[in-house]
């Protein structure tokens, strides 16, 4: 086993939940909360929650429960609307291509959030609101860009929705008019 002083990378950070509902930092060896959970998705920290008795990972279920909390606070990200629309995916035929043009659109989107950040870097609330003002030209291609990743995602999940489709039609014989 290589050491950390040889370069090698860090190992993934366990925490396990036991049937109290309660979670285990195995690195700091003490109990943590949701809201930690949370910081160490915030920090980037590689980690994963384990059962303590069985061993299957949990992350996901954990993820899922941080979002929760988020979203009972006082400023939601989902609408009702959106919710249910998610929910309508589960169990049909787009579900599959749901998560990737979801994870795609959310990456071009922390993409952009990182561009305004570096430019934004230690400007005061005044020289902000100039910034914005003098960046619309800037911040109107950044978007540009995101609706345009977002748009290309679509189009190829919507060309491998039309191969399947063929595929499932050949197979019983059948060809597209």
């Amino acid at each position: 086993m290589q050491s950390k002083k040889s370069g090698a990378k860090p190992a993934q950070r366990v925490i396990k939940k036991y049937p109290n509902r309660r979670l285990y930092d195995t690195e700091t060896s003490s109990y943590i909360t949701l809201a930690e959970v949370k910081q160490l998705v915030m920090s980037k920290a590689s980690f994963v929650v384990r059962d303590a008795k069985t061993g299957d990972d949990l992350t996901r279920s954990i993820l899922l429960q941080v979002i929760l909390e988020e979203e009972a606070g006082g400023a939601p990200m989902f609408s009702e609307q959106v919710l249910a629309s998610i929910i309508r995916f589960y169990g049909q035929a787009m579900q599959s291509y749901m998560g990737p043009y979801l994870e795609k659109n959310i990456q071009a989107m922390s993409d952009v959030q990182a561009q305004l950040g570096e430019k934004a870097e230690g400007l005061t609330p005044e020289l902000w609101s100039k910034f914005m003002t003098l960046q619309s030209p800037m911040l109107q291609g950044l978007m540009g860009n995101y609706v345009e990743q977002s748009k290309n995602v679509f189009l190829q999940m919507q060309e491998q929705m039309q191969k399947n489709t063929e595929q499932v039609l050949g197979a019983f014989g059948l060809k597209r008019p």
